[in-house]
């Protein structure tokens, strides 16, 4: 197994890693603040691993069957874990969460269709600026219980929040942007 795979199997491995932090408390009397802070270090991990994972692989030339299947599976685990425990904390909405892994539903099946028909749909601008503004807004969210931030709790949140938004509605522009360049991937006349 080559180091982008490695690295993007790690990502999936931390996933039980930053549910567990997130119920240290719970289980293990740990301290709030201490879990949380656990927790955002272990998901900035799993992103970190995501940004070098492909930029590896493309500048080594290890691209891998194994990579391509994988890393964006690891990706929405990561991702749609994080958003459903912070919808169980009652620190994002519901219906965000819906909305973000909707998406992604939408864009795994398109890319699904797309590859039996031999073309690969590669991740565009947006759909990067996306991810990275997940990544910011579940840290954030992650952290805004702890003691360091809660003095400016209402205005950490605030921004948090402002951040998820921003993800949420580049989120719809990129599905919207990857169903409109590859409209002729699915064949809409055998509905």
């Amino acid at each position: 197994m080559n180091l982008p795979n490695k690295l993007t199997m790690l990502r999936v491995l931390l996933i039980p890693v930053f549910v567990c932090a997130l119920f240290l408390p719970e289980w293990f009397g740990v301290s709030e603040d201490l879990a949380h802070w656990i927790a955002a270090a272990v998901f900035v991990l799993a992103g970190i691993t995501d940004s070098l994972d492909g930029k590896i692989a493309r500048k080594r030339g290890l691209v891998t069957d194994f990579g391509k299947f994988m890393d964006p599976i690891a990706d929405k685990l990561l991702t749609c874990t994080a958003m459903i425990l912070l919808c169980a904390f009652g620190t994002l909405h519901p219906v965000a969460a819906i909305l973000f892994i909707g998406r992604e539903f939408v864009i795994s099946g398109f890319r699904l269709v797309a590859a039996k028909k031999g073309v690969v749909i590669a991740a565009d601008t947006l759909g990067k600026w996306k991810t990275v503004l997940q990544i910011v807004f579940i840290v954030m969210l992650t952290l805004n219980p702890c003691t360091p931030f809660r003095f400016f709790a209402p205005y950490f949140n605030l921004l948090g929040q402002a951040v998820m938004l921003a993800a949420l509605l580049l989120s719809i522009l990129s599905a919207i942007q990857y169903i409109r360049r590859n409209k002729g991937v699915i064949d809409f006349h055998d509905c």
